[in-house]
């Protein structure tokens, strides 16, 4: 700050002051010692604030590759450009890998590309890359009235069970945080084994979270053990005994009186990796601003390991710019933006960057007109990480939408709207408790509600600046709330210093 002040004589003093700088706090459950190491405060039960640094592309071990260009594409001068591209993705799909997992990018040169179908990338190894997300760019725009994604990532198949390998856990509880595990025997276990860790619904657990006694309405559906066993992705890291580490940690807390858990090794056959999309401007083209019969997704990813979207713009569709369906895993959305949606403003629209899968990161991240414009599905299972994104012109909420998601981290968002996480009650066909170990950590809101279920676990509002309100329903637990619309939380991003922690190591 400067200020002059005028002295006799007409001469002009110039004082500069420092700007006033907010004072910086750590919250009760991290610390951050002098060297930059963190260091995690339990609660009674052992349950820590978990890593969230372990996800997107390669878990943020390996940087987003720019892979060479090996074929090229111009738009149709006149018709439509379908058959250029799905041509091309063909042609490379027939080369083989190279010892990275690729096959090569095909660049989309300057232009606009009008596109009838989907585009579609089914095999590993394939990046298609544009010249720019502008207007001067590469521009694709799905044209026609099918309701489709424009650009459909996806493998085939389904993540199985490896027979003969399910393994009890021992432990009586496992604490949010821990990424060790005692099981009956390692036998047949190795350090690099795929496995899932499953706890499995169960009856008991649904009727103490009062997930059996949801207030009815028309269509309105009780929660069911059955739909409520989650299937958390994992990779061995470490054996010792009959002790098991995994690579990422354990999301909410699993106790005995509710089934325990168990270790399976798993397979994901047709599952593609290594594929990526950047530098392109997606549009959806409509006739008016509620018109829904048009594309309803810029770009989808599914059945998907360690893949990318990048630098990308999305407008005018109903649904999403990006979404990743349940078995896409680690994929790294960033430097992207969803803008200015045509639809009816009402359910199942507008999710502008919706995850429903494991282990993904979406950062740098823009979105206008949107609903639910950080958003995860039902039985989404972290962690995940919402890192550094902007929400304004919104029409609904951000945060979990329904039905137990698990372990995300919304790391300084900011919207003009709300962040909930709460029971929503018989909202959509009985949404429930939208999610356990959901983190707020500063981010900036109109208004936020955080409750957390009467068991299993808590939900967190860290430094969240906006009002604290109840919530839609009265009468449920509150969440963990500290300092609420008190500046200089320190560190400022929860994700980037333990991703920067985990690499000092």
């Amino acid at each position: 700050m400067i200020k002059k002040i005028l002295l006799s004589g007409g001469v002009v003093l110039i004082l500069a002051f420092a700007p006033k700088t907010e004072k910086k706090w750590q919250s009760e459950l991290l610390k951050v010692s002098a060297d930059g190491k963190l260091e995690y405060i339990p609660d009674e039960k052992g349950n820590i604030l978990p890593d969230f640094s372990r996800v997107g592309y390669h878990h943020g071990d390996l940087q987003i590759p720019d892979v060479p260009v090996i074929k090229t594409v111009f738009p149709h001068p006149t018709g439509s450009s379908d058959q250029l591209i799905q041509k091309a993705i063909d042609e490379v799909a027939r080369r083989p890998l190279n010892n990275k997992g690729f096959r090569g990018a095909i660049l989309l040169k300057k232009g606009t590309y009008k596109i009838s179908g989907s585009i579609k990338v089914p095999h590993s190894g394939i990046v298609l890359r544009g010249e720019g997300d502008s207007e001067n760019g590469t521009r694709i725009i799905a044209i026609g009235t099918a309701k489709r994604p424009l650009i459909e990532v996806a493998g085939s198949g389904n993540l199985s069970e490896v027979p003969g390998t399910r393994v009890s856990v021992t432990d009586s509880y496992l604490a949010v945080g821990t990424k060790s595990l005692n099981v009956k025997s390692t036998k047949g276990y190795h350090v690099g084994d795929e496995v899932v860790l499953l706890r499995k619904g169960t009856s008991k657990w649904i009727s103490d979270i009062r997930m059996d006694a949801i207030l009815t309405r028309p269509g309105t559906l009780q929660w069911r053990p059955n739909d409520f066993d989650l299937h958390f992705e994992r990779r061995i890291t470490g054996i010792k005994g009959n002790t098991i580490v995994l690579d990422n940690p354990v999301m909410m807390q699993i106790e005995q009186q509710y089934g325990g858990a168990s270790i399976y090794k798993s397979s994901f056959k047709g599952r593609i990796r290594e594929v990526g999309i950047e530098n392109i401007l997606f549009e959806s083209a409509y006739v008016h601003d509620t018109d829904e019969e048009h594309s309803w997704t810029g770009v989808l990813f599914n059945k998907v390991e360690n893949g990318w979207v990048r630098n990308i713009t999305a407008k005018y569709f109903v649904y999403a710019g990006v979404s990743l369906d349940e078995s896409a895993k680690n994929i790294t959305v960033k430097n992207s933006r969803c803008l200015d949606a045509k639809s009816v403003i009402t359910g199942a629209r507008r999710y502008s960057f919706n995850n429903n899968g494991q282990q993904n990161l979406f950062m740098d991240v823009e979105a206008s007109d949107g609903r639910h414009d950080f958003v995860t599905g039902a039985r989404t299972l972290g962690p995940n990480v919402f890192y550094n994104g902007k929400a304004r012109k919104t029409h609904a909420d951000i945060g979990p939408h329904h039905r137990w998601a698990v372990g995300t981290l919304y790391d300084n968002i900011t919207t003009d709207g709300d962040i909930n996480v709460q029971d929503r009650g018989n909202w959509g066909s009985g949404h429930g408790w939208a999610g356990v170990t959901q983190v707020l950590w500063n981010c900036t809101v109109r208004k936020a509600a955080v409750q957390s279920p009467w068991a299993s676990g808590t939900n967190y509002s860290i430094g969240t600046v906006g009002e604290k309100y109840e919530g839609r329903l009265p009468g449920r637990p509150d969440g963990f709330w500290e300092n609420p619309n008190k500046k200089g939380l320190y560190p400022q991003s929860l994700y980037m210093s333990q991703y920067q922690n985990r690499q000092k190591r």
